[in-house]
């Protein structure tokens, strides 16, 4: 009997990360974790992440910095993976803006060092992380992927389009297939404690004021980490493939003729941070304490993802509606932080 090849999923200790590395695990698919615990945000999250999937058979946890070539190269030749999620990155749409180097770093040289890793390795599949901040100054909506992506308004967008770039360039050169997943405003259980769920339940509950963006008035596609997990595994069961009618007269952003793709993951359902914020003080039981400010520089207005092509080819869409998405999540925050009325821990069950 042949021995699986193990899926290297880089950013295990991550909030997407570790929900794809559990999915993967739970369906009995050994996983190589990379991290390198990198203090954007409280680090011991993150090891409280790695714990969880290291309770589960088949994880091995590798940690590395994939900025390093070397070590990277060392990775692949002991693992010898024959498919790769790769969503380690530098996060953070404001932080880009004051803080740029890192993204380079992290989202540039890294993505670089894993593409060299995957063409010398004989990689069958990459689905590597990009972002919804691609559309940038794209005022249509929905956002589809066959729409010019050639305006980011924030040095973190530039960066994962520079990673799409990349891939198809590696495509194109080396045949390898590789599929970019353009993620749209990624909440639920074990999130990331920058993002305005965590950040909004969190003050709420320790009864501090909450910085809302123009009024309320802004709409993002919530899109809850279970329906993201499921479609990065689908996805990854899929190589991407050349399309032979492509058109090099009428490019196709969405297609090329190498193998390679992109896809949005998101709710296709916008909601007002208004209602978000809503749902979380019914779900703690207090009102919030609100303080107005102006939309921050880099973020746009609205986000809503046009999923028609990975419903169509994968079969699935995200799907779950921000009120059980945001239960779900608050309960898990009571349990994490040790609330008196917290329920038995949803987030690991959520992850299965």
């Amino acid at each position: 009997m042949r021995t699986l090849s193990p899926i290297l999923v880089t950013g295990a200790a991550g909030f997407i990360g570790f929900h794809v590395a559990c999915r993967l695990l739970r369906a009995g698919r050994p996983v190589v974790g990379v991290d390198s615990l990198t203090p954007y945000y409280d680090i011991s999250l993150k090891a409280a992440r790695l714990a969880r999937l290291e309770e589960l058979p088949g994880f091995t946890s590798v940690r590395a910095d994939l900025a390093d070539a070397e070590a990277t190269r060392e990775i692949f030749a002991r693992y010898a993976p024959e498919q790769v999620v790769h969503l380690a990155a530098q996060p953070g749409v404001r932080r880009s803006i004051v803080e740029p180097s890192p993204y380079v770093t992290s989202n540039v040289v890294a993505f670089l060092n894993v593409l060299e890793g995957c063409r010398h390795g004989g990689v069958k599949h990459l689905a590597y992380a990009s972002s919804s901040s691609v559309y940038g100054g794209n005022g249509k909506l929905p956002f589809a992927e066959r729409d010019g992506v050639d305006h980011p308004v924030n040095l973190y967008a530039a960066t994962k389009k520079a990673n799409e770039l990349m891939a198809h360039a590696y495509s194109h050169l080396y045949d390898l297939p590789a599929t970019g997943l353009r993620f749209f405003t990624v909440y639920g259980p074990w999130g990331r404690p920058d993002m305005a769920v965590y950040t909004f339940t969190d003050a709420i509950a320790r009864g501090r004021p909450i910085e809302v963006a123009n009024g309320g008035r802004v709409w993002r596609d919530f899109t809850y980490v279970d329906d993201v997990a499921e479609g990065v595994v689908r996805v990854l069961d899929r190589p991407a493939r050349p399309d032979p009618t492509w058109d090099p007269l009428r490019p196709d952003p969405a297609t090329s003729a190498a193998p390679h793709r992109v896809y949005n993951i998101g709710n296709d359902r916008p909601e007002e941070l208004n209602r978000l914020v809503a749902l979380i003080e019914g779900a703690l039981g207090r009102r919030a304490e609100r303080v107005d400010r102006p939309l921050p520089p880099g973020d746009i207005l609205e986000t809503r993802a046009d999923v028609s092509d990975l419903r169509r080819d994968v079969g699935f869409a995200p799907a779950t509606p921000l009120e059980i998405g945001v239960e779900r999540f608050v309960a898990w925050y009571c349990s994490y932080h040790g609330s008196q009325d917290a329920r038995t821990d949803p987030g690991f069950a959520a992850a299965e």
